[in-house]
């Protein structure tokens, strides 16, 4: 029954309805106890009449409220009224990601902006060991400044399971997304095969719903979309959705790759994480932005004109740079290079130990576990070190090296849900210092500089700590220079890569080329 304005729900006043769907009403509301504009939404009191219920939904609440992340709708209370369980959140202004979607499909851009948004937060949802079970356009908010917001975290495995096996239902999703009755739509065209089946969701199903919406906002049309839910579900577990070449011939085919990866039927088959699938965004988007400013520069009419110049400009550089290299080919011999392993895998960093003779490296061979290998440019003959499922993040002079332990090493070698330890050079048991560090480096002093992820962001340690910089975007290669004032890394915010020079002396100060 809709709640009229001037009705209390605890401290919270009815103002305005906002909308209604599958999920509950959810109204605009004012916070007495704060002075402050909150949304309601307000679930069916069907949920009241099971304590046990009522119970799990109040913990889903709760640990949706403790994601504390910018692309995540924050949760601020939840209770219960006259039948009426209710959940309070912030107040969003804007539209639904379904809204948008209802003008068409999305800019390649603006599509890639958006990925890149959703699967950050996401990342960290899944970080917590939370996952979202129903993700669709529906439950995807932009706000006036263009931000993502989740919906719905946590609300999403109660309403579906719990509401359905009450009623004796299956626990297919049916919220529409029009008004016509007897029309299944919504969700079911986003369940990932697992789901469809009846299986446990985990982290991959969200990245299944990823591929489905990015494919949408590409295409302007539902990856998987049949004339009854049965027909759409025969689809996601036997059917693959058209090329998106085939409605947009401007989709690069590395943008296309990641689609289909996250549309993987296997989940085993599937991106590993959210946050790979943003890290592939990302290099997407970079490389999309370099092509376009390549391509204005040809367009460019003024540089029609120069190009009979530019010709003669570029011959001479070429014939500077040839007597140039020439002259130095004579003053110092051509770098030579000494094959040090012989093994077929992937290795993810090395370090020279303070003999420079001596090498530490991490490496993953024949699809096997990482671990550490000890080598030497005098006899090429790799040994295994004692610590198993570790990466090298740096040695300190001859006594101690820097590891990451436990952790997973994403497709660009970055390294997520480690911790970092210590262990002298001559071996030992690792000592934990820290866990959720994505990077760390040596300081002179024998600190160690970290790159440590709290909140869904990433941020610059040094010490321990103290903290000099902070980006929801992507550190990586951060070094410490030998008189510790300067901290060089890369950053990888959301649409270029940044090399970034840090210098004590001008904090918070910060040099990009």
């Amino acid at each position: 029954m809709p709640l009229s304005p001037g009705t209390k729900l605890g401290p919270y006043e009815i103002v305005a309805g906002i909308g209604a769907g599958g999920m509950g009403e959810v109204y605009r509301a004012r916070d007495s106890r704060l002075n402050r504009q909150v949304a309601v939404k307000v679930l069916p009191g069907t949920f009241s009449t099971d304590q046990d219920r009522l119970r799990r939904f109040e913990q889903e609440a709760m640990a949706a409220a403790a994601l504390n992340d910018p692309g995540i709708v924050a949760v601020y209370d939840v209770g219960a009224q006259d039948g009426f369980p209710y959940v309070v959140s912030e107040l969003l202004e804007g539209e639904t990601l379904r809204d948008r979607l209802r003008n068409g499909a999305v800019s390649r851009r603006r599509s890639v902006e958006y990925g890149i948004q959703i699967t950050g937060a996401l990342a960290a949802a899944h970080d917590k060991g939370i996952v979202h079970r129903d993700l669709k356009p529906e439950n995807i908010f932009i706000t006036r400044e263009g931000r993502i917001k989740i919906l719905d975290f946590g609300l999403a495995k109660l309403m579906r399971n719990e509401a359905a096996a009450a009623q004796g239902q299956t626990s297919v999703p049916t919220a529409a997304v029009g008004t016509t009755p007897g029309m299944v739509l919504g969700t079911v065209g986003y369940m990932a095969p697992e789901q469809v089946r009846g299986l446990e969701a985990d982290a991959r199903s969200d990245i299944f719903a990823v591929g489905a919406i990015l494919y949408e906002m590409l295409s302007g049309e539902r990856a998987f979309k049949a004339a009854t839910a049965a027909d759409t579900m025969i689809a996601i577990l036997k059917e693959d959705p058209p090329d998106l070449t085939e409605t947009r011939r401007d989709i690069p085919p590395a943008l296309e790759r990641i689609v289909r990866h996250c549309l993987e039927k296997n989940p085993e088959e599937r991106f590993r994480s959210a946050h790979d699938v943003a890290f592939a965004l990302e290099n997407v988007s970079h490389i999309s932005q370099s092509s376009v400013t390549i391509k204005a520069a040809r367009e460019s009419p003024s540089l029609k004109l120069w190009k009979p110049i530019l010709g003669v400009l570029a011959l001479g550089a070429i014939v500077a740079g040839a007597v140039l290299a020439w002259r130095a080919t004579r003053q110092t011999s051509l770098p030579t290079f000494h094959r040090l392993t012989f093994e077929r895998g992937m290795i993810t960093s090395a370090r020279f130990m303070r003999d420079s003779r001596n090498v530490i490296y991490a490496a993953s061979w024949q699809t096997k576990p990482l671990r550490l290998f000890s080598t030497s440019i005098d006899s090429p003959q790799s040994q295994p070190l004692e610590y198993e499922s570790a990466s090298l993040l740096g040695i300190s002079g001859p006594s101690e090296i820097a590891l990451a332990v436990g952790g997973i090493v994403t497709n660009h070698l970055a390294i997520r849900d480690a911790t970092l330890a210590t262990v002298p050079v001559a071996g030992g048991t690792p000592r934990e210092i820290l866990e959720q560090v994505r990077a760390a480096d040596w300081g002179p002093d024998g600190n160690p500089a970290v790159v440590h992820y709290v909140n869904g962001r990433q941020r610059i340690e040094y010490p321990i700590g103290k903290v000099l910089y902070e980006t929801v975007g992507w550190i990586s290669h951060m070094r410490v220079s030998p008189k510790g004032d300067r901290i060089a890394f890369l950053l990888h915010p959301a649409w270029r890569m940044t090399v970034v020079l840090w210098r004590s002396s001008t904090l918070p100060a910060m040099r990009r080329s």
